[in-house]
């Protein structure tokens, strides 16, 4: 491959063994424009997580197990395919005295010590990105402007989160607090942005000062006056400037977020100042959503079942008489979504896959590998759509009249996995590590798993993905009420099908009880269940689930969808 040797004839000229490439730009956000994905420029690699490392005699590829097949099948020709956690990029290099390469400015220290610490190897911060050196394209800057989130949409304002920032500032003995994480400057502002294809952010840095006085670093051509004045003590400087601002700082203690504060920052903090290293405490704010929010987000996940809904009795109508392929389905079903007047854009790429594609899981459907839907397989579709005002995310997995016993034990208990997470009995020191034994325990029963957690938090008309709780095997954040998180428990058999069954729950408080309580209301395709695997409590569930789901949306089917809501939702 030709960019690869480009790049290798640079390691000679910077006098390094190797060369890191991650894939996330300066941001640090989980979706990255294209014109900045350098990950995918050098290895072909399309998937939202990874890190390569060019050695000059090898190319390696690490992402999680997510990936692994689609990483295998885009990048395994010129790339040594790894998963993380169970291989980290140090292990590749142990006990060799190498010099590699890499952009401070990409990288966290936090991030660096996870994949390189304990090894022979030196790392060097170059001063410039190598893959920028040989990679000539046009850098598309979107200038749209960013805007303040209305008030019947937010619970709080700017001025009380900030006041909560500053005395937290005050409690800790710091002068400055850095907030490098678009999204968590816009929870504390209310604003939003258009800087992510699938996520309403704002690319912004904010620094906060003890005494309340913010500076926001941005791109001023996306600040209009109106914007500006709304905002008062808060000065928007060129972000062009925020180097030189972060140097005129003298002997101050600063605070700053590990997971998003790049090296580069820190070491420019460093020089003149101290540091306070930690997460930032608005990842837990943001976490938890205020009543105004839940009721935003119901209304949210109506629009996008009704959607979802027809997308699904569309495809059991019409797969056998149409030729309907992943990337037909894939485009109906924003055709859909598209006609309410709330939806904005999609909250990541859909995952639209049939047969041996939905194994894949994190599938995206291109001209190559599309599929025709066909009799005797089954459908996986995984989408969701950011809306005014909330996000979703569901998987559906959809019987093409599949007929084989195997499949639909297997989905059964990727159900039960499923109603086990919902109807869990949460407590005060309930964290996801607990919940995603039992979502496994039905699978793990005729010796089968899945690669992936069991659930990610997700955003108020923000990331899709968002932290700090989640439900997977390392998560040991507690459950409080106002979280929003997915539940996905799914099975996935290499070259055959994939299965996923994934709602939004959140968790509810009623007299001084947590629970969790659903969010997304689309119907279970009934036809995969077997009944006789399934216990009453089970059945009482799935039916309870249903008759909420038709109470929902009947009103907004015309007469045939409705005899269709009717079937789909009548008890088990």
């Amino acid at each position: 491959m030709e960019k690869i040797k480009k790049l290798k004839s640079l390691l000679k000229r910077n006098n390094i063994d190797g060369y890191i490439i991650p894939k996330n730009n300066e941001f640090f956000g989980e979706y990255t424009p294209d014109y900045e994905d350098r990950l995918r420029y050098i290895s072909d690699f399309t998937g939202s997580y990874g890190v390569a490392i060019i050695l000059r005699d090898k190319n390696f590829l690490f992402t999680d197990g997510r990936y692994t097949l689609q990483a295998n099948k885009e990048s395994g020709r010129f790339f040594i395919i790894k998963t993380i956690p169970k291989e980290l990029p140090k292990s590749v290099l142990n006990n060799k005295k190498l010099k590699i390469g890499f952009d401070g400015k990409l990288f966290t220290k936090k991030s660096l010590k996870y994949f390189f610490y304990a090894n022979n190897c030196e790392l060097v911060d170059i001063n410039e990105n190598l893959i920028d050196r040989i990679w000539k394209r046009k850098k598309k800057r979107r200038n749209s402007k960013f805007y303040i989130l209305p008030k019947r949409s937010v619970n709080q304002n700017y001025k009380q989160k900030i006041k909560n920032i500053v005395s937290d500032l005050i409690k800790q003995k710091a002068d400055y607090k850095f907030i490098t994480s678009s999204e968590n400057v816009a929870w504390l502002l209310n604003i939003r942005g258009m800087d992510s294809k699938y996520s309403p952010i704002p690319n912004s840095y904010v620094l906060i000062k003890r005494n309340k006085k913010i500076k926001v670093f941005c791109n001023l051509n996306k600040i209009s006056n109106h914007f500006k004045h709304s905002f008062k003590k808060i000065e928007f400087i060129d972000i062009k400037l925020i180097n030189s601002n972060l140097l005129k700082l003298r002997n101050m203690k600063i605070i700053i977020d590990a997971s998003t504060c790049s090296l580069f920052f820190e070491n420019l903090i460093l020089k003149n100042n101290s540091i306070l290293s930690q997460e930032d405490s608005i990842n837990n704010l943001k976490a938890i959503k205020s009543k105004k929010e839940i009721i935003n987000i119901k209304k949210t996940h109506i629009y996008d079942g009704v959607a979802l809904t027809k997308f699904i009795f569309w495809i059991k109508k019409n797969y056998i008489k149409k030729n309907i392929t992943e990337i037909n389905a894939e485009r109906k079903l924003f055709y859909l979504r598209r006609k309410n007047k709330n939806f904005k854009f999609l909250s990541f790429p859909t995952i639209s896959g049939t047969g041996p594609n939905g194994a894949i899981i994190h599938y995206r459907a291109t001209k190559q590998s599309n599929l025709k839907l066909k009799k005797g397989d089954i459908y996986l579709v995984d989408s969701g759509g950011q809306y005014n005002y909330g996000t979703t995310d569901v998987t559906r997995t959809i019987s093409l009249n599949n007929s084989n016993e195997r499949i639909k034990d297997i989905y059964t208990r990727v159900l039960k996995g499923h109603i086990a997470v919902a109807s869990y009995k949460l407590n005060k020191k309930t964290s996801g590590f607990y919940i995603d034994k039992i979502a496994r325990k039905y699978l793990k029963q005729i010796n089968l798993d899945y690669a992936h957690g069991t659930g990610h938090g997700v955003g108020y008309f923000l990331n899709v993905h968002e932290g700090p709780h989640a439900i997977s095997k390392n998560n040991n954040v507690k459950f409080k009420e106002g979280m929003v998180v997915s539940n996905e428990p799914g099975y996935y058999e290499k070259n055959k099908f994939g299965i996923r069954i994934e709602n939004l729950i959140y968790v509810k408080k009623n007299k001084n009880k947590l629970y969790f309580d659903n969010l997304t209301m689309v119907p279970i395709d009934k036809s995969l269940i077997k009944p006789s695997i399934l216990s009453i409590k089970e059945k009482d569930w799935i039916n309870n689930y249903h008759e909420k789901v038709f109470k929902n949306l009947k009103k907004f089917m015309n007469k045939i969808e409705f005899t269709e809501l009717e079937r789909s939702c009548s008890a088990i």
